[in-house]
């Protein structure tokens, strides 16, 4: 019933585009590392109205059959600001058809009445405990995606057999029913409410039990920038500083309210670092602000930067500040645990292609600590089981910019990571340190850890399949390589398969994803280097890390042994010329 993707088909048909007919009909879209994500418009693998009340009507049908008080508990539905005109798609709208699809079957719907923070749905998940929901948002994505992320009852994004299972319910009932396209149900239908208000209050307020310098938040003289990068953020961060007793940050004004072309970046991804951070660091110099916090989109992923001397910034990779959350979460612990307290019942996690400097705080510290695989449905699922176990976790991230500060929200936060940091670096000032100055002395104790990220885009999945597979098979059949370049590899772990030739029965801790590739190379000179596909894009990311004892404190050494193996990788395993792969932009 959309005109507009349905003369994108028509379109297509008349000039006869069939392979684009093909590529956009023979294919359903299917669940990633963050629930269903792809471009706006016509088709079955793309993000379209139709797709949205096919999901929705998969999800109702599996939810009924896990649920027997489905209709008791209700369902939550909340959204960013993206948008497509071309295709007359917006994340409001899908929203709306959403809770349509669930209204007309008589399910009480929890339906925000304006755009939220990412984070917002699982909290609101446990909060109303309703049995699920569901955010329409593509996060930092480009302008032309949107998604579908669903969140279980347990307050974390589904994981298998959840995920199969609904696609399974989807694909038997594709028909739209009779009220799926009543997009006008959500303002008429007596099962909606909004819980705007509470979730946003009771958020607030649990935000304030990881608040531990109010005085120090009220009285400082450090001045904050933030900027939402064209999303929902403002006006939650605004919130968020007031809760620990800061002055509200400087916004950046071009970048504070909602915008679905994201017009002053190239890209509204605010990893891309100092690039797409430009007209906050120009704000900060101006006001003489030494901190930049940066929420992407969706609000659940957070950049810094700091300002070192005039016109030097220091833009802190995710890795550098799960250090430093690491360590503030941890002394936090430390000075305000009570007596009996045990460190032994204490837990951080993080994905396995994240740096392991956590796992060299906890070894010192006494706590535990755990991977995952990447993403971060994992971590909320492990999280939730760990609580559930009476166990305390403190802090839990993802290299790409998403931390988890406390056990409030089981996912990723950016906006209560903004005002935590906002918080260290006030606590750090009034001991004379800034945040890089920490971060050294971090390493200092625990040892170096030294790491790059970063990828190559290719477009065409069977070039994927065969790069992947020649590792599978690289001297021989079924052999992975014994060395790369120069660089003797120790033990190779392929999630894939399920094989790991540093246990004893050669079979992988991390359970087996084959729907995606990813294999991970340790060598004998102390460095781990994984290579995967993204969840969420077309891109093979490489992860590498040196890892270093605190003795080993000269960084520019490890450092150019980092690059060399990098420069080895790419070469010997990725070869990037001879498979056209396209290099990230600088």
């Amino acid at each position: 019933q959309n005109q507009k993707t349905k003369e994108q088909i028509e379109n297509l048909l008349q000039n006869g585009k069939h392979k684009e007919l093909r590529d956009r009909l023979c294919c359903r879209l299917t669940f990633g590392t963050a629930g269903l994500r792809s471009a706006m418009g016509a088709g079955f693998c793309y993000i379209n109205d139709l797709t949205v009340i096919q999901s929705t009507q998969g999800i109702y049908k599996y939810l009924e059959r896990s649920f027997s008080d489905f209709k008791q508990r209700g369902f939550v539905v909340g959204y960013d600001t993206r948008g497509q005109v071309t295709s007359n798609c917006s994340s409001k709208k899908l929203a709306k058809l959403t809770a349509a699809v669930l209204l007309a079957k008589d399910v009480p719907v929890y339906f925000f009445s304006t755009y939220v923070p990412t984070p917002f749905v699982p909290y609101a998940v446990q909060q109303l405990k309703a049995v699920a929901g569901v955010m329409i948002t593509a996060s930092h994505n480009r302008k032309e995606d949107n998604g579908y992320k669903v969140y279980w009852e347990n307050g974390a994004q589904i994981t298998s057999p959840h995920d199969k299972e609904i696609i399974k319910c989807i694909e038997e009932c594709v028909e739209p029913w009779n009220g799926s396209w009543n997009e006008n149900l959500v303002d008429t239908s007596p099962l909606r409410q909004d819980p705007l208000k509470k979730i946003c209050d009771c958020y607030m307020e649990d935000l304030k039990k990881i608040c531990y310098h109010r005085e120090l938040n009220m009285q400082t003289n450090l001045k904050f920038v933030h900027t939402s990068f064209h999303g929902v953020g403002h006006d939650y961060v605004q919130l968020a500083f007031k809760a620990f007793g800061f002055q509200p940050p400087i916004p950046v004004p071009e970048q504070k309210d909602p915008d679905p072309d994201f017009s002053t970046v190239k890209c509204p991804n605010p990893e891309e670092g100092e690039s797409v951070l430009e007209l906050s660091l120009r704000l900060a110099e101006k006001e003489n602000a030494r901190v930049v916090v940066a929420t992407d989109p969706d609000a659940d992923r957070l950049a810094v930067a700091e300002q070192r001397e005039k016109g030097f910034w220091k833009v802190f990779t995710g890795n550098e500040l799960a250090a430093l959350f690491g360590w503030w979460m941890f002394s936090r612990w430390k000075e305000n645990c009570s007596e009996d307290a045990d460190v032994k019942n204490v837990y951080m996690l993080a994905t396995t292609v994240s740096s392991k400097i956590l796992r060299a705080i906890a070894l010192k510290e006494g706590f535990h600590f755990e991977e995952t695989l990447p993403g971060f449905k994992w971590i909320g699922s492990r999280v939730k089981n760990l609580l559930d176990n009476g166990k305390e976790v403190l802090f839990a991230f993802e290299e790409s910019i998403g931390f988890m500060c406390g056990t409030s929200v089981l996912d990723k936060d950016g906006v209560s990571a903004a005002v935590v940091i906002a918080e260290m670096a006030t606590y750090l000032e009034s001991k004379n340190l800034t945040l890089a100055q920490k971060l050294v002395e971090i390493y200092e104790t625990y040892g170096y850890h030294i790491s790059k990220t970063s990828y190559f885009l290719c477009y065409d999945p069977p070039t994927i399949k065969r790069i992947f597979e020649k590792l599978r098979n690289f001297d021989a059949p079924e052999s992975y390589p014994k060395f790369c370049g120069i660089y003797k590899v120790l033990h190779v772990r392929d999630i894939t398969t399920g094989y790991d030739s540093s246990q004893p029965n050669k079979k992988s801790v991390l359970p087996v994803s084959k729907s995606s590739q990813m294999i991970t190379f340790t060598f004998q000179n102390g460095c781990v280097a994984t290579l995967r596909t993204s969840g969420t894009e077309p891109k093979i990311k490489y992860y590498a890390e040196m890892c270093a004892l605190p003795e080993q404190s000269d960084r520019n050494v490890l450092e150019g042994e980092l690059w060399k193996l990098i420069e080895a990788l790419i070469e010997n395993f990725l070869e990037p010329d001879k498979n056209g792969l396209v290099w990230r932009s600088a």
